[in-house]
């Protein structure tokens, strides 16, 4: 039976959804036809706004970090590998490549008409400056191990060899080598990621830091930095010098950051946004009633998770504490009462991925009271209990969303265990800044979207040397599998690598997995070009506005 405490917290946390019989719905929506007669008449005018949840900490394709700033760098810089609307891999920057036949070499063909927003011509010796740059420790990526699969990678990351040692080489300018250290079934899907864009040498090293800005960025995507206004909006216009302009309709997108999730949905039903980056948990009911076709429900190849500072107490060294607090976490009660938009309970930190199925935690199958009981057991041994207990404090970057499941969790935590809990929330790039140093942090919360589609764009996150790996935990044990599962070629003996490795994690418990994403956007009917995908990427070159005629009375144009 749930504790009066418990239920007066989710009482609280679902009151803002509301009745539905008390639903009124004032639509502006239904009033307009969309596409004209033929259905898919063009606007005259190609403007795209959207919701960004957040401001990017920087545009440098090397070194930023986070969903916002990727969302921003797929229009203004394009990879060797792209995707297409359904998030299936095409050809980018290049038009071609080839495989060698022990699949460590790969050779890329450069478009003959692909050039920088300034007009000069995109070469391959573009992106052996890009590659080395983005391992190259002077520049301070936080995702630079993501290339450890090419040659010399690693060294080059930990300062043990040059940057100039990296395994890429250019002969002439449209041909593009890649030398990788071991067959790499991901590798093209990793090719999307910006920290494996090409970067304009001239203008980097003109500028340095402030390259980024508008009037000195110079990219090879669809479109190009007009403006950067920090929290009023990014404007981005068309790239005419871009290979594919022709089939770009768009002339111009905005970003708009805003962290308040409500107050993009007020400014998506007043027609300032077409696009949303989410929905807040308690105005899913009215969308679900009077906005169905605007809302875009999709499965999404993320996890969240909060994270333990496994550095310092009350967490190091104690696996049993930690877990005491994952089994008392009810998460189904935080995916369908708390959240309620189709997310999946997480018993570990790895999606479901094509062939690749995860090993939860074996308690995953017992009954929610079964688990309170096993985490009070632990917990006493941990040297707590009601009369004693923990205090702790979670962290989470501002977020309606994120601060109703971390009160979730603090009621779960004082109904079960005793636990003594403080919210605090931060600013989105103060709030990484925090958990980066890990001097200030005790639990926090985070989610990881997959880089690209294979689990170990999530395993790797903990291995000891990943920039990443804000909760720094460190196993020799778990980063020799992750080692050995990165250097096997694609089959169950390197899946199997994977699962020993998650199994690890989970009996040392230095995260708590919550629950699995599905993305949630609203788009409006006139928005044309976007299709649900399991990354979530979408390519502005790929929309269309599509012309709104009003309704008259009589129910004709």
């Amino acid at each position: 039976m749930r504790t009066k405490h418990l239920a007066l917290i989710l009482v609280f946390l679902v009151s803002g959804c509301g009745k539905k019989q008390e639903i009124q719905c004032l639509v502006s929506n239904a009033e307009v036809v969309v596409g004209g007669q033929a259905g898919q008449e063009l606007s005259s005018i190609q403007v795209f706004r959207k919701h960004s949840s957040a401001e990017p900490g920087t545009l440098d394709p090397h070194r930023a970090e986070g969903v916002a700033a990727s969302n921003v760098l797929r229009d203004l810089f394009e990879g060797l590998v792209m995707e297409d609307p359904s998030g299936e891999y095409i050809p980018g920057a290049a038009e071609s490549w080839t495989l060698s036949e022990d699949a460590k070499t790969y050779v890329f063909k450069m478009r003959e008409n692909g050039k920088w927003s300034n007009g000069e011509r995109v070469t391959a010796e573009d992106y052996v400056y890009g590659l080395r740059r983005s391992v190259n420790p002077a520049t301070l990526s936080n995702y630079s191990s993501m290339l450890y699969p090419i040659k010399n990678a690693r060294d080059i990351v930990l300062g043990k060899k040059e940057p100039q040692t990296l395994g890429v080489s250019s002969d002439g300018p449209t041909t593009l080598v890649i030398e990788l250290e071991e067959p790499t079934p991901y590798f093209l899907s990793l090719l999307t990621h910006s920290t494996t864009y090409a970067a304009h040498r001239p203008t980097v090293e003109e500028f340095g830091p402030r390259f980024t800005r508008p009037g000195n960025l110079v990219g090879n995507g669809a479109f190009k930095l007009e403006e950067w206004r920090v929290q009023s909006h990014i404007k981005l216009v068309r790239n005419t010098e871009y290979w594919d302009n022709i089939n770009t309709v768009l002339d111009e997108v905005y970003y708009y950051p805003l962290d308040d999730v409500s107050s993009s949905f007020k400014r998506y039903r007043a027609q300032e946004l077409d696009f949303t980056d989410t929905i807040l948990v308690e105005q899913l009911p009215w969308i679900q009633q009077c906005l169905p076709d605007d809302l875009k429900i999709s499965p999404y190849f993320g996890s969240y998770y909060y994270g333990f500072n496994n550095t310092k107490p009350p967490f190091k060294n104690k696996p049993k504490l930690r877990t005491a607090l994952s089994m008392a976490i009810d998460r189904n009660i935080i995916t369908d009462i708390i959240l309620g938009a189709g997310q999946i309970p997480a018993y570990s930190l790895v999606p479901p991925v094509k062939t690749y199925q995860t090993l939860p935690a074996n308690w995953a199958q017992w009954t929610q009271k079964e688990r309170n009981q096993e985490a009070q057991k632990l917990y006493n041994e941990s040297g707590f209990s009601k009369e004693k207990p923990l205090e702790v404090e979670i962290l989470y970057n501002t977020s309606e969303n994120h601060k109703r499941v971390a009160l979730a969790v603090a009621a779960m935590w004082k109904q079960t265990l005793g636990v003594k809990t403080t919210l605090r929330n931060q600013e989105w790039k103060v709030f990484l800044e925090t958990r980066r140093l890990k001097t200030d942090t005790q639990v926090y919360r985070a989610g990881w979207i997959g880089d690209y589609d294979d689990p170990y764009t999530f395993s790797q996150l903990l291995h000891s040397e990943n920039e990443m790996n804000h909760p720094g935990y460190s196993s020799e044990e778990y980063d020799d599998l992750i080692n050995l599962a990165a250097t096997k070629n694609a089959g169950e003996n390197r899946l199997d690598a994977l699962r020993q490795a998650e199994r690890i994690m989970l009996e040392d418990m230095p995260i708590i997995p919550i629950y699995f994403y599905v993305s949630q956007h609203l788009v409006k009917p006139w928005v044309s070009g976007l299709e649900g995908n399991v990354m979530d990427h979408h390519y502005s070159k790929y929309v269309r506005i599509l012309k709104t005629e009003p309704v008259s009375n009589n129910g004709k144009l």
